[in-house]
């Protein structure tokens, strides 16, 4: 594998990071790259802002997937990097440029000498919203081409390079966003009985979201509901007729979730009558928990030590990953890549050594050809 090459297209695509569906110079420089590939063994197909590449295998017995998220974050980037973001306010800070150039860098690989198995490169748009998995997985393309197992990779930026971490079972959490808009009456500050204080009843409706978790939900499951975000009101003396609370939910199984979502309803019933206002949700994505099949991470772990890779077991956690929808279907798993740098995921400053595209790039390469 050539490393400058790996490094340029990591570069280029850093510069044009665009947000879920909005992925059209991204999806252009990657089939540009495609189409310059020998084409015997390739089918390619777009879907929305995405695309699959099939590689037809030398011997096949099944197919082996791989995808890879092409989408980036809306976040001014603070790296200094001479070939920082070109597009304002948006930036790869999930590592998605690292992980298109890992699995370019192994079709590539691939498209000059195949595999025994048939092989499917998914590059899917919107993982960081609204969702992309779910409808690929639903596509025309995606049932013809079905994989029989498939992974994916993430970058870990608190693990140095050269060491890889996973896990069998429950490696991600289901994740939802959590929306709420509570409409009263506003009025003058001095004349409180007059009104219907959003303000006074969002804040009520909080401190009671946290009662979900320590009184509702088993204490052996898991779960968290975050507020980020509280806007209402304009000015100090005007009681506020509207509120909004924005948020996310977060679990370790899918009847957690549930649950949770339940309990949130009976809630903002209740602030409803107690505030005579209306109050209305919106979820908006969902990710279904991503779980690794115990044999295939087993396969991996046995990859990693032939290629003299550092493996170490991950513990689950809170993180979403839309991934989780391919994995429900498909049997596969999730690993995380050592890229040492010191800010991390969703972080301004992200800043991934370079040097983990090879080591990323020959783990993938060989588990395509051996798992």
């Amino acid at each position: 594998m050539d490393k400058h090459k790996m490094m340029q297209i990591r570069r280029d695509l850093h510069q044009i990071p665009e947000l879920g569906f909005q992925e059209v110079k991204t999806q252009k420089y990657l089939l540009e790259f495609i189409e310059s590939l020998p084409s015997e063994h390739l089918e390619v197909e777009s879907w929305r802002t995405g695309i699959f590449v099939k590689v037809a295998g030398k011997n096949p017995v099944k197919t082996v997937g791989y995808r890879a998220d092409i989408d980036g974050l809306p976040l001014t980037e603070e790296t200094g990097y001479d070939f920082k973001s070109t597009h304002e306010g948006r930036m790869h800070a999930c590592g998605h440029d690292f992980h298109m150039t890992i699995a370019l860098t192994a079709l590539e690989s691939l498209a000059n000498d195949p595999a025994d198995n048939n092989l499917v490169f998914i590059f899917q748009p919107a993982e960081e919203g609204p969702g992309g998995a779910e409808p690929m997985l639903a596509s025309e393309t995606m049932k013809r081409w079905k994989p029989d197992i498939i992974f994916a990779l993430h970058i870990a930026p608190e693990l140095p390079v050269g060491t890889v971490s996973s896990r069998g079972g429950l490696l991600f959490a289901n994740t939802s966003e959590l929306f709420i808009d509570l409409l009263g009456k506003g009025g003058h500050a001095a004349y409180p009985h007059h009104t219907k204080d959003m303000v006074v009843a969002g804040s009520s409706l909080v401190t009671q979201l946290q009662q979900i978790v320590a009184r509702r939900v088993d204490p052996l499951d898991s779960a968290v509901i975050t507020i980020g975000k509280i806007t209402g009101g304009t000015v100090q003396n005007i009681i506020s007729e509207s509120a909004r609370l924005e948020g996310t939910i977060r679990t370790m199984s899918p009847a957690a979730m549930e649950k949770v979502k339940i309990e949130i309803e009976k809630l903002t019933r209740g602030i409803e009558i107690a505030n005579d206002c209306t109050v209305s949700k919106d979820y908006g994505s969902n990710y279904y928990q991503v779980t690794n099949s115990e044999k295939l991470v087993h396969q991996f772990e046995e990859i990693s030590k032939e290629l003299e890779v550092t493996y170490v077991e991950a513990s689950p956690a809170m993180t979403g990953e839309d991934f989780g929808y391919m994995l429900k279907e498909i049997p596969g798993f999730m690993f995380w890549l050592g890229v040492d740098s010191k800010a991390g995921l969703h972080n301004a400053k992200l800043s991934p050594d370079e040097e983990a595209l090879n080591v990323g790039a020959s783990l993938v390469i060989k588990s395509l050809n051996e798992l």
